[in-house]
């Protein structure tokens, strides 16, 4: 319902044979592209604000270019940058892409990945991007400041290449120094580090550090390729090797439709390990981390990655068919006179799951398809009332799918965060049917804390829950836990992160899920609006009960995987009480 973004898609291709081998045998010269194009558009889903792509051509002469990246801006920007490749690119052996959404507010071509730092040593060339947000990026930055370095951008992604490439560059030197040992000279010196650097030690050197959710992929010009993934396993990554071709995706049915295969052809890189495709083609899963307590993001089950996948397609079902003891307790049973319908688009696996829930206990139940995505609001009306009329309009509804003041209106959603799209719109809309009753039922339990590890959701008040929560301690005169959570945020954010906890918490712990999801319908419900509106959400149990591979559900419970989550949400609820103090 309310479009949320997140960092990022990544796609890698690793091309094992000579071109003539995928002429031969695809009757093409260009199969790792067109897998790298076929894998970006599987991943549009995962960034709408840019892409770019990257190459290298391992067997360029000296003295051509060897590098080549491409980037663009908009929801055209994969047609774009195919449409810029030329043919240099067929020659390649190594093939990077990724999707862009931004977590940061920061937007521009500057920002879009991949990022190039260059340099005459093709070994020392390094191509960088990936699905990741770290919380820590001003320890970061202190140190490579530290180090000498001068980062042009502050931002995770050019720090990241920044540091990494120094790394790489010790890397480099450390070869170097033993190929002068064993007395090469000129061209022989440049084999060997090409033949020996290692990138392990790299990532090792460089990721030690870093609190956050990642999955870091990147290629330099001598023909290494890596992906590593955090070592929480927050973000997602999956990869598949044959000996034509190694290729990594931030989802497993990507990888399946573009090389046609089974679930279990397919693998999920491990927390902590790196993909290592060293020049020869050759690779393996290193340990750059050790694993800490698995913390899988459990939103890219619930609303993320495409549905297509196997067992998030199983999992979304559970969560609609979890629901359906309290919905019937929500409508009194009363299943005659109740539609049963969905939020387009992503909701509807769960409105399948609900409905099979339903059925599965003798329960006959009418559906139909009420609510239509239809508009996307138009920005040159300049004044506020007719801006919200439009805003008003972006869903529309199927007269007469149910019987006025007779029938109840239960609507499935795969997640409420801000609530803004149920008030401007949906509400005003599907209260034009005259439901005697609207039943609001979401998928995934109530989102009560913002996400620092890669998705659109950083300002506590941004939450329709949280907002409710603040309401209620104001109109029950709980001042003083709000000014006591605040006093305890400050304290937390005097100590090292490591040592911080989640003060915030505190701010629900009067209330009863039931309590909140009073106060919302009531926030929520417009000014006008007939329909009485109830809400029912999933319990943290049966989230974890659906996803029990994905525990990752600090945006529900607070509980932040790592330390800079912790260190945070406090300061979110500091910047939150002193921006009202000073309104």
């Amino acid at each position: 319902m309310e479009q949320l973004k997140h960092e990022c898609g990544v796609a890698l291709v690793r091309l094992l044979k000579p071109k003539s081998y995928y002429e031969q045998k695809y009757g093409t010269q260009s199969y790792g592209l067109n897998k790298l194009y076929l894998m970006m558009e599987k991943q549009h889903n995962r960034g709408q604000e840019g892409a770019g792509i990257a190459c290298v051509d391992m067997n360029a002469p000296v003295g051509t270019e060897y590098m080549f990246r491409e980037k663009a801006l908009g929801k055209d920007a994969i047609t774009e940058i195919f449409d810029l490749v030329t043919p240099e690119w067929t020659e390649a052996q190594l093939y990077m892409g990724h999707l862009r959404y931004s977590t940061t507010g920061k937007s521009g071509l500057q920002y879009v990945h991949p990022f190039l730092r260059r340099n005459n040593w093709r070994a020392k060339n390094l191509c960088l991007c990936g699905n990741f947000n770290m919380t820590n990026i001003d320890e970061i930055f202190d140190k490579i400041v530290r180090q000498g370095q001068s980062p042009r951008i502050y931002s995770d992604s050019y720090i990241t290449l920044e540091l990494m490439g120094h790394r790489l560059d010790r890397e480099v030197e450390r070869c170097f120094v033993k190929a002068k040992e064993k007395g090469l000279e000129n061209t022989d010196i440049t084999r060997y580090i090409e033949d020996n650097v290692q990138m392990a030690n790299v990532l090792q050197t460089t990721m030690t550090d870093y609190d956050g959710g990642y999955v870091m992929c990147g290629m330099t010009g001598s023909g290494e390729m890596f992906a590593m993934r955090d070592p929480w396993g927050i973000r997602p990554a999956f990869f598949y090797r044959d000996d034509e071709v190694i290729a990594v995706a931030s989802e497993r049915a990507v990888l399946q439709t573009t090389f046609d295969l089974t679930c279990e052809e397919v693998q999920e890189l491990p927390a902590g390990k790196a993909l290592i495709v060293h020049k020869d083609g050759s690779s393996a899963l290193e340990t750059i981390l050790e694993a800490k307590q698995q913390a899988r993001c459990s939103f890219e089950r619930i609303y993320f990655s495409r549905g297509s996948d196997r067992d998030i397609y199983h999992e979304r079902k559970q969560l609609g068919q979890q629901l359906t003891s309290p919905i019937l307790r929500a409508i009194d049973n009363d299943t005659e006179h109740t539609v049963f319908s969905f939020i387009p688009n992503t909701a509807e696996v769960a409105f399948y799951g609900m409905m099979e829930g339903l059925r599965s206990q003798g329960l006959c139940v009418r559906s139909e398809k009420v609510a239509w995505k239809d508009i996307k609001l138009r920005t040159f009306i300049t004044e506020a009332g007719s801006r919200n009329d439009l805003a008003s309009h972006v869903y529309d509804i199927t007269y007469d799918s149910l019987r006025p003041y007779e029938d109840n209106l239960v609507i499935i959603d795969d997640s409420i965060v801000r609530g803004t799209t149920l008030k401007e719109s949906i509400f005003k809309i599907l209260d034009r049917l005259h439901p005697k009753k609207i039943v609001m039922v979401s998928s995934s339990p109530q989102i009560r804390y913002p996400d620092y590890y890669g998705i659109d959701m950083a300002r506590l008040e941004e939450f329709c829950a949280f907002r409710a929560a603040m309401a209620l301690l104001e109109e029950r005169g709980m001042w003083q836990l709000i000014n006591d959570v605040y006093e305890e945020c400050l304290a937390e954010l005097l100590k090292p992160a490591v040592e911080q906890s989640n003060r915030v918490s505190a701010i629900y712990k009067p209330f009863t899920t039931e309590n909140i999801n009073i106060k919302m319908a009531e926030m929520l419900r417009p000014a006008g609006m007939q329909a009485p509106v109830e809400f029912v959400f999933q319990t943290i149990e049966g989230l974890h009960a659906a996803c029990p591979e994905h525990q990752g559900d600090w945006y529900f419970t607070g509980h932040y995987p790592t330390p800079g989550g912790n260190r945070l949400v406090n300061q979110a609820f500091v910047k939150y009480i002193e921006e009202k103090q000073c309104n």
